[in-house]
């Protein structure tokens, strides 16, 4: 997994590739915990991601749900037609905003 972190003001973009799955996803969330109060909008740029298990989608929700009650803006962009279609499998997509 690859991961650039981008800020512009206090929007926080991060550039996700290659795969999220169990060996990744608790250093995928680290990351984002590392940053937490430091922006007040997150996006994820998944245009590189090859794929993503349920271990990430435990990540993603985990951050809806910090983010939330401060009423944090969270965005999922450059989905590419698989990882949308785990989404959607899922039901993450009625749940979360990708773009």
């Amino acid at each position: 997994m690859d991961i650039v972190k981008n800020y512009d003001g206090k929007e926080l973009t991060m550039k996700v590739g290659d795969r999220i799955d169990t060996v990744t996803a608790p250093d995928f969330e680290k990351e984002i915990m590392d940053e937490m109060g430091n922006f007040d909008s997150l996006i994820f740029d998944f245009e590189n991601l090859e794929y993503i298990s349920s271990a990430g989608l435990r990540v993603l929700i985990l951050v809806q749900k910090k983010l939330k009650p401060d009423a944090i803006p969270f965005v999922i962009k450059n989905v590419n037609d698989s990882i949308r279609e785990i989404f959607r499998m899922a039901g993450f997509n009625k749940i979360l905003d990708i773009q």
